[in-house]
Order: structure tokens, then C-alpha cells, then sequence
């Protein structure tokens, strides 16, 4: 069984979980202290029901594979050790300067709006300064200059889930692997 961290349960690891869990591969613990929004029906995996709850409990409550979960924020390098993977799936740049900086193998997975990337612990540590650049704090899958409707949604956030999910399975079944993409759409 491979065992993976998952860091968020949003716009990108909502739709990540859904696609690991079509295989009985992988033991997640998923960490998101998050509660769903109205404004994440649109664009996250959930359903109108899920408002309120705990991002993590509806994953770990939907999905087979998740086996733990955590409402916690994912903070320290202690709090990602004893997994074979941690996937960082949350727009946080604490969070990634903590994983960049370990010695731990990791998979970095974002998006916003029309541009998405995957970084993996294979890239070239010289491109960390400016992968990690930029203002702190959280931010959404959607671009800033999101209108909230519907025919303004983006869905990059779905594509790198996918891309995760297949750089995963070639991860653990020793086959090459790219370790950084971006798309610009």
C-alpha cells in the first residue's frame, strides 16, 4: 500500500482523492482544516449538502482510500514524515517552504485560473527561490479576477489532478517522471 499526505482537500485535492480512489493503490491521510463554502460548489468536488462541514471529514466520509484525516493545518516537517509521499495541494507558500526545505519526497501541485504547474522534489532546487516568491497567505483555484459566476469558472485545477494522479502512478511504479510542468491555457 502506498501511503500519501495529502495537503488540502479543495479546488485540487478534492478531485485528486476522487481519482486514486478508482484504484486500491494508495492509503491517504488527507489534512485541510477548511470547511466547504457555497462559493466551492462550483469549482471543488463537493455538493451542496457538504456546506459547513470539514473539507477533510467529507473526503474522508466520500472516498475508500482516504483512511485518516486531520482538521489541523499540516505546519512542520514532523507533521509530513512516515509517508511515502506528500502531495501539497493547497496555494500556501508556509506550507511549500516547509516541504521545499525537507528532506522528504513531495509532489507540488497547483492552479489559478488558467495557469497550472506540477513541481516535484526532482526539480532543480535553483528554481525554488522563484516557485516560492510571492505574497503569503491562501488563495483560491480561480483567477483574482474571478466573477463568481458560472461561465467564469476555470478548470485547471481538474487538469493537474489528473496530471498528479498520472505522474503518482508512474512515481511508484519506477517509471520516469517529469519533475515540473507547466500549462498556460
Amino acid at each position: 500500500m502506498r501511503k500519501v499526505l495529502v495537503i488540502g482537500a479543495g479546488g485540487i485535492g478534492s478531485w485528486l482523492i476522487q481519482i486514486l480512489d478508482k484504484l486500491t493503490l494508495y492509503e491517504i491521510q488527507v489534512a485541510d482544516p477548511d470547511t466547504v463554502e457555497e462559493k466551492n460548489i462550483t469549482y471543488q468536488n463537493f455538493e451542496k449538502h457538504h456546506v459547513g462541514q470539514n473539507k477533510a471529514q467529507v473526503m474522508y466520509d466520500t472516498y475508500e482510500c482516504v483512511k485518516k484525516f486531520g482538521k489541523y493545518p499540516v505546519l512542520t516537517e514532523n507533521q509530513m514524515k512516515g509517508y511515502d509521499l506528500v502531495v501539497c495541494c493547497v496555494d500556501n507558500l508556509g506550507v511549500r517552504r516547509t516541504l521545499y526545505n525537507s528532506n522528504l519526497k513531495w509532489l507540488d501541485l497547483r492552479a489559478q485560473g488558467r495557469n497550472a504547474a506540477f513541481i516535484s522534489s526532482d526539480s532543480d532546487p535553483k528554481m525554488y527561490d522563484t516557485l516560492l516568491s510571492g505574497p503569503d497567505g491562501s488563495f483560491s483555484c480561480q483567477a483574482e479576477e474571478w466573477d463568481k459566476s458560472e461561465e467564469g469558472v476555470q478548470f485547471l485545477q481538474v487538469v493537474v489532478a489528473g496530471l498528479g494522479a498520472q505522474w503518482m502512478q508512474k512515481f511508484f511504479n519506477n517509471e520516469e517522471t517529469k519533475d515540473f510542468m507547466v500549462i498556460n491555457l
